[in-house]
């Protein structure tokens, strides 16, 4: 069980310890910044080995919005899991809203996840979330999530 985050950045090995995604799946590579309960700053470096490169779009790489959302989601999920500590649950994608995708992300971008708190401590927590290249908003969205035992 992961121990209790006051406040600070998390390598990749929290990272691990806090989210059940593992490669190729996984789109969190550091948390920069988390205030508990409030919000949480994470990056994906976007790099062209990626496997779905290979089909989107050949000769005209761009990451596939869904997983901008879910690299947001994951970033969500960390910051929902953090105010639900202890409880030995995992978190859960169940709603996206109000999507929308400002421009392309290519190799070579680093995403910069900004997730801030709608409410956590709910049954339903919700975040609102931006992707960031360079300091425009490639994509936002509001992301609900659901807690469930592993195995459920």
């Amino acid at each position: 069980m992961p121990e209790p985050m006051t406040q600070g950045a998390l390598d990749i090995k929290e990272v691990l310890k806090r989210l059940p995604h593992r490669f190729p799946f996984l789109l969190v590579d550091r948390v920069l910044e988390v205030e508990p309960g409030q919000r949480l700053v994470a990056i994906k470096n976007v790099t062209f080995n990626e496997g779905f490169f290979q089909g989107h779009f050949p000769g005209e790489p761009v990451m596939p919005g869904v997983l901008i959302i879910e690299a947001l989601a994951q970033a969500g999920g960390i910051l929902a899991s953090l105010a639900r500590e202890g409880e030995g649950r995992l978190v859960f994608l169940a709603s996206v809203r109000n999507a929308r995708f400002r421009r392309v992300v290519r190799p070579g971008d680093q995403l910069r996840l900004e997730v801030t708190a709608i409410s956590l401590r709910s049954l339903a927590p919700r975040v609102n979330g931006k992707a960031l290249v360079d300091g425009a908003v490639a994509a936002e969205a509001e992301i609900m999530f659901a807690f469930g035992k592993p195995g459920e």
